[in-house]
């Protein structure tokens, strides 16, 4: 059996901010007896504003909250999910990159998010991820506390294709920090995300952002975790700050897998004409 400890953030427009935030959160899921922890989707700084979050970035070994989150692991002998720090890439470009961190304080994973969230809501809000960060290209599966996970973030949960070759690359868990907007949260959070566990066999971890950030945001909360089978297994029903502690029992996936063959079945086809 496996506990994990999803943290859920209003996370801050500065760093330091950020990981005074944060920290008390991990401390809490550790001393419940959490093995590995997920943090949300910007865990180090929410900053809308493209001028003012820019000069702010710095390389993942670089950022002050990252480091402190690395000590704090080491500290608490835990592995930490990072679910995405916003940093300066080595070309000087910005990513949104999750990392794994070891209960040792080394870094053993990242993962950059693949699909950037462009779109003209009907609220009037607009998001054009693609003109500050740079996608990733390539997908990611990392071993921690005897699990083997599939990383992804946020956006990517509406693209079936890639949780499907995490699932075939052998994740039993497959984790989606997120900082999910209020609108399309209250309508597709939850049913996103146990779709892909249905679909793949596998246990979603979904930590998320929620609340009213300082930058002018609003987010969605819900922090939740599902199990292969579809059903959840916890899930914070608010937008506030806090910790949900969820037991995953990791045989559950082949067990799934075994009953719903799906990922073996599937067949290549041509498309429509």
């Amino acid at each position: 059996m496996l506990t994990v400890g999803l943290v859920q953030t209003r996370t801050p427009a500065s760093q330091a901010a950020a990981l005074d935030h944060v920290l008390p959160l991990v401390r809490e899921a550790a001393a419940k007896g959490a093995r590995l922890i997920a943090t949300p989707e910007g865990t180090n700084v929410l900053q809308k504003d493209k001028a003012a979050l820019l000069p702010q970035l710095a390389s993942l070994e670089d950022d002050a909250c990252v480091r402190g989150l690395r000590e704090a692991a080491a500290d608490l002998g835990v592995w930490l999910l990072i679910g995405s720090a916003l940093v300066r890439r080595e070309d000087g470009k910005a990513a949104n990159r999750s990392a794994l961190v070891s209960p040792q304080g080394e870094i053993t994973a990242t993962y950059d998010k693949l699909h950037m969230f462009d779109v003209d809501l009907p609220t009037g809000e607009t998001a054009r991820e693609s003109e500050t960060y740079e996608p990733g290209d390539r997908a990611v599966v990392a071993e921690a506390a005897g699990a083997k996970l599939g990383l992804t973030i946020c956006y990517d949960v509406r693209f079936p294709a890639l949780h499907r070759a995490l699932a075939l690359a052998g994740a039993q868990v497959l984790t989606v920090p997120a900082a999910f907007t209020r609108p399309t949260g209250e309508a597709h959070w939850e049913v996103l995300l146990r779709a892909r566990a249905i679909e793949t066999g596998a246990f979603v971890v979904a930590p998320a952002q929620g609340g009213f950030h300082e930058d002018g945001r609003g987010t969605y909360g819900r922090t939740l975790a599902v199990a292969p089978w579809g059903e959840l297994i916890g899930k914070l029903d608010h937008d506030e700050p806090g910790v949900l502690i969820a037991e995953l029992d990791l045989a559950q996936s082949a067990k799934a897998r075994a009953a719903i063959p799906n990922l073996k079945n599937a067949r290549a086809f041509c498309g429509p004409a």
